[in-house]
């Protein structure tokens, strides 16, 4: 790992396409020999990884601290920098993510389906890799290890092209997946993170159709939009959280009030935080002051319509953009509606897609609210914060996506495959 302190000042790169073309190559090159590897040969790599992780721990701090100088240089605020530190915590969180996606099934030659035709072939299908896969991402140099993890896991090359802010952060930890793809001889280029700060380099993988299956974006909205708007390689994206609580007539008071508090509070800056909060015009005089109070006391601005206002004189008045606001803050826009009907009309208006809740006692409203809202997530009595991969059972996630195809929801390993057709016969000719 000696490596690793040169590696990390050679971040200039003289011709941004011929580099970004090379890259390309090497990770097509590559996928094909990863799609055929072993589970066990996957997992030996990510333990391999792993293992160069805990024993580089040192160099990979002091790498992070040139990124961390260099932040509070240029003026990062205080959230990105929190984003962007690599603590001794946070370095063996990396090593356990990498051991739990390890212990996670292979979906790769999964088989499912398999049926006979009337002809006597059988038919079924056979989850495969992707193939290629640039991701694009900001800030957190954790997401290197989790991205690569997840797409060598599921027999994917992946090209890395994380923020400018962290770069010598990815380089370190690029030299510990060389490390872990040495110690099994899979392809060395199966996990290429791209080593310049110039941002032609997202031009150019944007582009990189003959080299690149899809893209995945993860970062904030700017970001998201401009690699929506200029991929020419298909994109797995969410854009925003705008994460919806729906109190229902008849709803448990202290069960509502406890959802509420903990969607809204648990942590700010994520994208499955809720930020509207809808109350039922029946429910609204016994829960919206109780819960405004516990809001309140822990900072979080409220930001209501004329109904919760007179409920809440301390509450701000609400504008029109606050309703279709992601504000990753404790800032909380609260409306009153008539009932589900309304408030599902609301989300379908103002959401993003990404997860919303319904808090109630009543079955056929839960049923109604499950079918009618169309989001990546849907949830009856519980927080909009368990819309996650780890939470769903799947592991570590790339992100969560609010596309309708290719996959819906957090993605893991298998939103991160296809499926071919496979045919089994004895001799069936076609007549």
């Amino acid at each position: 790992m000696a490596s690793v302190s040169r590696s990390v000042l050679k971040t200039e790169i003289d011709n941004i396409t011929e580099y970004m073309a090379q890259v390309g190559r090497q990770a097509r090159a590559a996928a094909g020999e990863l799609a055929a590897a072993s589970t066990q040969v996957k997992n030996q790599t990510l333990l391999g990884m792993a293992e160069a992780i805990s024993a580089s721990s040192d160099l990979i701090r002091q790498a992070n601290e040139l990124d961390m100088a260099a932040g509070r240089e240029s003026g990062l605020d205080d959230a990105l920098l929190d984003r962007l530190e690599l603590t001794d915590a946070r370095i063996e969180e990396m090593v356990d993510g990498l051991r739990q996606v390890i212990a996670l099934p292979d979906p790769i030659g999964e088989i499912s389906g398999l049926a006979y035709r009337p002809s006597g072939i059988q038919v079924g299908k056979m989850r495969v890799p992707l193939g290629v896969i640039g991701i694009i991402y900001e800030s957190r140099p954790n997401v290197t290890i989790d991205a690569a993890a997840l797409c060598l896991k599921s027999g994917n090359a992946v090209i890395l092209r994380g923020g400018s802010e962290s770069l010598n952060s990815n380089l370190a930890l690029a030299e510990c997946i060389a490390a872990g793809l040495q110690s099994t001889g899979l392809p060395a280029k199966a996990v290429q993170v791209v080593a310049t700060r110039d941002r032609a380099a997202v031009t150019e993988m944007l582009t990189m159709r003959e080299s690149v299956d899809v893209i995945i974006p993860r970062g904030g909205k700017s970001l998201v939009e401009r690699v929506a708007a200029e991929a020419r390689v298909p994109v797995i994206k969410h854009l925003e959280g705008n994460c919806h609580t729906f109190i229902d007539d008849g709803a448990d008071l202290e069960m509502a009030i406890a959802i509420a508090v903990n969607a809204k509070t648990h942590r700010y800056g994520v994208c499955n935080a809720m930020e509207s909060l809808l109350v039922a015009k029946g429910m609204a005089a016994e829960v919206l002051p109780p819960l405004a109070e516990q809001l309140l006391a822990l900072g979080v601005e409220l930001r209501g319509c004329k109904q919760s206002c007179e409920l809440v004189p301390s509450m701000l008045k609400a504008g029109v953009d606050d309703w279709g606001e992601e504000y990753l803050a404790p800032i909380l826009s609260v409306k009153i509606v008539d009932g589900v009907d309304q408030a599902i009309s609301h989300i379908a208006a103002y959401g993003s897609g990404h997860t919303d809740v319904i808090v109630t006692e009543h079955w056929a409203r839960a049923q109604q609210f499950l079918r009618e809202v169309d989001s990546s997530s849907v949830m009856v009595n519980a927080s909009s914060r368990f819309a996650d991969g780890f939470e769903y059972g799947l592991g570590a996630e790339i992100g969560i996506s609010t596309d309708r195809i290719h996959v819906r929801g957090p993605v893991g390993l298998e939103g991160l495959t296809s499926q071919k057709y496979i045919v089994l016969g004895d001799g069936q000719i076609r007549v």
